[in-house]
């Protein structure tokens, strides 16, 4: 109990890196939350202009979840004595609060990203393979509507079956469980992108003008 009390405080505290904000006061100095969406994520970063920063921020992002995913297998293993058969559900509940650290990091009062690029590194890291068919299906999504927001709901939504059907011999209930509850995260998190979607008023990428769409 007190390796997994160690790995969410640890896993949570990697995820809750605000990149998109530290990079835009950094280099802008300016609050990324004061521009379009309120977003501290890749897409929002993008609207400031700064299209090298938003690909940073993409990279630093998804590179915090691998990190908090694989370091906290290899603690729990090599230092905390955990037995190997049970890597994947710490994985898995490492990736589940690195993405909770995302979405409500403490350093901006819970007030985070809708963290797909964080769970881009933690599913890379838990299981890569369908990682690419996610990735597929993302870039095709919004190829032929140019809904990001759209490409990520369904990318987040299908992973889990994803990683059942290719991993059904090998991950444990309680691994599929916290993959299955990080995706549902992910998708509640656009549930305002969902409401728009639905009323035909969501703002398309790439646009003309700034919008409020939080992709």
């Amino acid at each position: 109990m007190n390796t997994f009390f160690l790995i969410a405080v640890f896993a949570y505290l990697c995820g809750s890196i605000p990149f998109g904000y530290i990079l835009v006061r950094l280099f802008l100095k300016t609050d990324v939350r004061q521009t379009g969406s309120g977003n501290i994520g890749a897409t929002n970063v993008a609207r400031t202009g700064a299209k090298g920063l938003a690909i940073l921020t993409l990279f630093l992002d998804a590179l915090k979840g691998f990190a908090a995913v694989s370091l906290s297998a290899i603690i729990s293993v090599a230092i905390a004595g955990e037995p190997r058969d049970r890597i994947t559900i710490i994985q898995s509940f490492a990736g589940l609060f690195a993405i909770l650290g995302h979405l409500y990091p403490v350093w901006l009062k819970f007030k985070g990203g809708k963290g797909v690029a964080t769970a881009l590194g933690v599913f890379l890291a838990i299981a890569p393979m369908p990682v690419g068919i996610v990735l597929g299906l993302f870039a095709l999504v919004v190829l032929i509507t140019h809904y990001i927001s759209l490409g990520s709901i369904l990318a987040a939504a299908a992973f889990p079956f994803l990683v059942y059907l290719i991993y059904r011999d090998h991950f444990p209930p309680a691994a599929y469980a916290m993959i299955a509850a990080s995706s549902l995260l992910i998708i509640w998190k656009h549930r305002t992108n969902i409401q728009r979607l639905l009323a035909g008023t969501e703002n398309r990428f790439p646009a003309n003008k700034p919008t409020e769409s939080k992709a």
